[in-house]
């Protein structure tokens, strides 16, 4: 983003042509931080816990001296181990890991493993290519297919959209597979809206009719591809009358989809995060992938398989599996044992030492982490909480003293990507509040305070300078023959970026091929070495007393929990609703603007109504990221599970009722 401030105000925000992957500027959440950056709603002071349950401001030297006793007395009861250090995925950069540096110093702690955004197809395509890569975005537009596989790309990957404008200018057929009817799917040749949880078996019987019909390229699989006889002997059952059985998609839906991708070259398959959200999912994303292995769409021009580019992540243990699948005792000081998908359940039940205080940083887990009933029951457990923030959410209301959290703006750091392949310089452009410190500088605080080694303290943090920050992000920097002064020129390409990812057809797996069979499938996570389909966790029955598939889709409007407090916001979104077919809801008796109840055991929601002609029936829909307080945080419904493979969260197999309220 190019940013103008006058009058030490942000005011402006625009694009940055030189990162050819977003030259036409931000999205709506991105012009909102000129509103966010100066949010009367931010917290510019620390606020301590009344004994009304109230919050009161107080002083920096107050909050830290509260936090440094609290911490003294239970390292003291339990060892270091008993404090929770909780991150989510809020500001990005090469300084949040000083958090963990700092917790280190303390003498250790307790953290999470596995992630709530992508693990399950993480690992399906490091299993699969050997690496998470992709070809460069702007490549998308040499695709003649694109198929947009639970991925609304119009609502959240805007920038994606214009690659494939320009694709079906160039005469491009493009495909969206969704349960949902999508600003995407409006510019889609074909819609096929599966049954929820079953985009596995769809794929598996893609594969099927691609093999029965000779749409293969054979030399490539020869060359390239283990597997291919034992997959092709396996997919012989996946007839397209059994899928359509499975999936709620016609025979001719699922025959019309395999012409296309039979015949039509070089094509991309572009997966959104939404169906490796299940139990199942890993396996699924392995059956999709393998679409592309079989007819020769990898390590091709406008060819390949766009889940998520890691080219930038240089810095980060995301691209090693040994690092980003414990759970394992890492070192003797850090404890990583809840699993993140299990939040709640793994607090309770963690002992040895129990957990009795939390810190937590750029993450809002009570309504964000699966089964927000259990979170809240967790963290109520703990004898004290705290939590960094810049606005009061649902989580930082359950904490004993809050400290205000900078903003992007507010300093230097450098970040990486997920989709594009450049790294950027993100720097200071404002002063924070007076009342508020990076979070480098409240570890320093709260370090000194301990007793810390002032020169451990200063090694792990860097600050308070500018120049002190710039130095430690140069020594970051420097193995990778990378400078400040290229960064500040604009954005830099990776060093491992290449334009068309595998070219040369080079996968760095154990076999060097593309493992459709894969040895380590079985060993790390117990599934089929070929990809397989078996039914989501929760499944809802025709009947049954929970008889509809909730899905919590992502929207053009909010990160998840962040951005929804805001005006800008709120004008174009004010208040949450259940999506429904009118089908569904004449056979409750409900009428569009009425009052209804979602709920299952674990949960309800209490929300009007919305028809949504373009939604499949026996679904219903609520979009994630509000809030308790807004009365729709949608994982008050959810239960705390893994999926199949990378420890994530299986957020969406979750069956409810909907009735009159």
């Amino acid at each position: 983003m190019r940013v103008t401030v006058e009058g030490g105000r942000l005011v402006r925000i625009e694009g940055v042509p030189e990162n050819r992957a977003t030259p036409e500027g931000p999205c709506l959440k991105g012009l909102a931080y000129v509103e966010r950056a100066h949010s009367p709603q931010r917290i510019v002071e620390p606020l301590r816990r009344q004994p009304d349950g109230s919050f009161a401001p107080t002083s920096w030297d107050e909050a830290i001296e509260t936090i440094a006793v609290q911490l003294e007395r239970l390292r003291t009861a339990h060892g270091p181990q008993t404090v929770l250090y909780y991150t989510g995925s809020g500001t990005k950069g090469l300084l949040n890991g000083c958090g963990m540096a700092f917790w280190r110093l303390f003498g250790g702690c307790t953290t999470t493993y596995g992630d709530l955004c992508w693990p399950a197809g993480l690992e399906a395509t490091r299993l699969t290519l050997g690496a998470n890569t992709h070809n460069a975005p702007w490549d998308l537009e040499r695709a003649r297919l694109i198929v947009l596989w639970g991925k609304n790309a119009a609502e959240t990957n805007v920038h994606q959209m214009p690659h494939v404008d320009r694709a079906q200018a160039a005469g491009a057929r493009v495909v969206v597979i969704d349960p949902r009817r999508t600003e995407t799917a409006e510019r889609a040749d074909l819609l096929a809206q599966l049954r929820p949880g079953t985009d596995g078996a769809l794929a598996l019987g893609l594969g099927h009719l691609l093999v029965r019909d000779g749409h293969v390229d054979q030399a490539f699989i020869e060359r390239h591809v283990k597997g291919f006889a034992e997959y092709a002997s396996a997919v012989g059952e996946w007839t397209p009358e059994r899928v359509a059985a499975i999936t709620e998609l016609p025979v001719a839906t699922i025959e019309a989809l395999a012409q296309l991708l039979g015949t039509v070259k070089p094509m991309t398959i572009v997966p959104g995060f939404g169906m490796q959200r299940f139990t199942n999912s890993g396996q699924s994303m392995r059956a999709m992938l393998a679409l592309c292995a079989i007819t020769g769409n990898l390590g091709r021009p406008g060819a390949g398989w766009m889940y998520a580019n890691l080219q930038t992540q240089v810095f980060s243990p995301v691209k090693d599996p040994i690092d980003c699948y414990p759970p394992k005792p890492a070192d003797g000081i850090v404890r990583v044992s809840l699993s993140t998908a299990r939040l709640g359940r793994d607090m309770l039940a963690t002992a040895d030492p129990p957990l009795t205080f939390a810190w937590v940083e750029r993450g809002n887990p009570i309504p964000q982490n699966p089964e927000t009933t259990k979170v809240i029951e967790g963290f109520r457990r703990l004898e004290f909480r705290v939590v960094v923030e810049e606005f009061l959410t649902d989580t930082a209301r359950e904490a004993d003293v809050v400290l205000p959290a900078k903003n992007l703006f507010e300093q230097t750091d450098v970040i990486g990507a997920y989709w594009h392949p450049y790294l950027q310089l993100r720097p200071k452009v404002l002063e924070p509040p007076p009342g508020v410190k990076p979070e480098t500088e409240i570890y320093r605080a709260l370090g000194h305070r301990l007793g810390l080694d002032d020169g451990e303290l200063a090694a792990a943090l860097p600050g308070p300078s500018e120049a002190s920050i710039e130095d430690w992000l140069s020594a970051k920097l420097a193995p990778l023959g990378i400078s400040l002064d290229q960064l500040r020129a604009g954005p830099v390409l990776s060093p491992e970026f290449e334009e068309v990812a595998f070219a040369g057809d080079r996968f760095p797996t154990p076999s060097g091929q593309v493992e459709l069979w894969s040895d380590e499938a079985r060993a790390r996570w117990g599934v089929p070495e070929l990809p397989s389909w078996q039914e989501p966790g929760e499944r809802p029955e025709r009947g049954g007393r929970f008889p509809l598939h909730i899905l919590t889709p992502n929207t053009k409007n909010r990160i998840h929990s962040q951005f929804g407090n805001l005006d800008t916001i709120r004008r174009m979104a004010p208040a949450p609703f259940v999506a429904i077919h009118p089908v569904d809801a004449r056979a409750r008796a409900v009428r569009e603007g009425d009052l209804v109840r979602v709920f299952n055991d674990r949960g309800e929601l209490r929300l009007p109504v919305r028809f949504d002609h373009g939604l499949k029936p026996g679904c219903v829909a609520i979009t994630n990221g509000f809030w308790l307080t807004e009365g729709a945080a949608v994982n008050l419904l959810s239960q705390g599970r893994e999926t199949d493979m990378g420890h994530g969260a299986a957020f969406h197999d979750n069956a409810v009722q909907v009735e009159r309220a």
